[in-house]
């Protein structure tokens, strides 16, 4: 999958996802994707500070990403 291709498929999944983020005061802003399939993304607002962040980036994010795009191999959080 060419690069810009992968990343509009990775924004598309996010603002499917977006809304419930933002239901709780969070949001979440796509950093980059890398060679190796790993999606770099910010968590903003609740999303940043709170405890079950790390859940939610794992058993939300990165589950729906992996299901829909399979070049996706991991979701990691920088910034």
């Amino acid at each position: 999958m060419a690069e810009q291709l992968l990343k509009d498929k990775v924004r598309e999944i996010l603002n499917q996802i977006r809304p419930a983020l933002q239901a709780d005061g969070g949001d979440v802003e796509l950093v980059d994707v890398t060679e190796d399939g790993i999606v770099q993304i910010k968590l903003r607002g609740a999303c940043a500070h709170c405890m079950g962040a790390v859940m939610t980036l794992k058993n939300v994010v990165e589950a729906r990403l992996r299901a829909a795009i399979p070049e996706v191999k991991g979701v990691e959080r920088v910034g």
